[in-house]
């Protein structure tokens, strides 16, 4: 993709020494040229190109804030891991374990 950038740019360079070159060009002309034809084309095909990169990258951040929040709240509360015998991690018994009575089914 950079190569194809630097192409453009080397391509429209090349533009504008010519407009600056020639029997009637200015050096005006050949700013805008360079300007109109290769910076600003070239600054906004980047930057659209360059849109799924910077989502990815702003998704990985945010998930690995969010993995350090979850580390700093499991230390708070003096989980070092999520335990592996429940799914949730929450820190509770279930309720069976607790002493309740499991729901019983009615046969209709």
């Amino acid at each position: 993709m950079y190569l194809i950038a630097i192409a453009w740019l080397y391509v429209t360079a090349m533009m504008a020494v010519a407009e600056a070159m020639a029997p009637n060009g200015t050096v005006l002309g050949a700013a805008i040229t360079l300007l109109l034809y290769g910076v600003l084309p070239l600054g906004l095909v980047l930057y659209i190109v360059g849109t799924p990169a910077r989502k990815r990258a702003r998704r990985t951040r945010m998930q690995a804030q969010l993995d350090a929040h979850a580390a700093q709240q499991r230390a708070a509360h003096g989980q070092d891991a999520p335990s592996g015998g429940q799914p949730d991690a929450g820190g509770h018994a279930p309720a069976a374990a607790q002493g309740a009575a499991a729901p019983v089914r009615e046969e209709p």
